[in-house]
């Protein structure tokens, strides 16, 4: 089955102000039966009470807290960038749910598997990494910022040829965890509703390979 048709992909920038006004617009223009973010629990939890990781956090945690802190000031440096917090499209997406009184789903791998993936990395990406997490090799440290979506799909090139295993943990297997989530959703909705429609607001970089996964051609549920 062909999930597309009941599906509708927002791909944002988490650090871009026109992704939180298009993500905003679209939800209550449309008026979907659900909406669906890129969060898991943790995280969904970590934003509605504002709890943000410090440094003492990280090293209490140990090396998956260490690797939470340098992700979090990769994204942290994007959005002095561009202008906006990390996470405000997804904020916007759960206001227009509230909103609309539709149903709001977490589509996103559990934060601790993630984790848990991350630390099995290449020793040459993570510390790559945590040098980007100190702004050492930030790609985006130089210059004036062009059209905010023409460099992100830059960066996320550049994040796939710096960081083949990363990306397969943080893309690619990400997006088959969402993937299969959406059509949970689906088929949750479609024994009351003859076409429902979902809005699922993710990261630009999940949008295609999600896509292709949702139209059929792509997946298979066991691997």
């Amino acid at each position: 089955m062909n999930y597309l048709r009941y599906v509708k992909l927002i791909g944002t920038m988490h650090v871009s102000p026109r992704s939180r006004e298009e993500v905003l617009r679209t939800i209550l223009n449309e008026r979907p039966d659900a909406v669906a973010i890129e969060l898991d629990r943790a995280r969904f939890l970590a934003m509605e009470r504002n709890v943000e990781l410090t440094l003492e956090d990280a090293l209490r945690l140990g090396r998956k807290g260490l690797i939470n802190y340098a992700l979090a000031k990769v994204e942290e440096k994007l959005g002095e960038a561009f202008g906006m917090a990390p996470g405000e499209e997804m904020r916007a997406a759960i206001s227009a749910s509230r909103l609309l009184g539709v149903p709001l789903y977490l589509i996103d791998e559990d934060i601790n598997v993630i984790l848990s993936k991350i630390s099995l990395a290449p020793p040459r990406e993570k510390l790559l990494m945590a040098l980007e997490g100190l702004s050492v090799f930030l790609p985006l440290g130089k210059g004036e910022i062009g059209d905010p979506m023409e460099e992100y799909r830059a960066m996320m090139v550049e994040f796939k040829n710096r960081y083949p295993y990363l990306y397969r943990v943080l893309v690619e297997e990400r997006n088959e965890v969402m993937a299969r989530n959406l059509m949970a959703i689906v088929d949750s909705l479609l024994p009351r509703l003859k076409r429902p429609k979902i809005i699922a607001v993710v990261g630009l970089g999940h949008k295609p390979g999600i896509e292709r996964l949702l139209n059929g051609r792509y997946f298979y549920m066991e691997k």
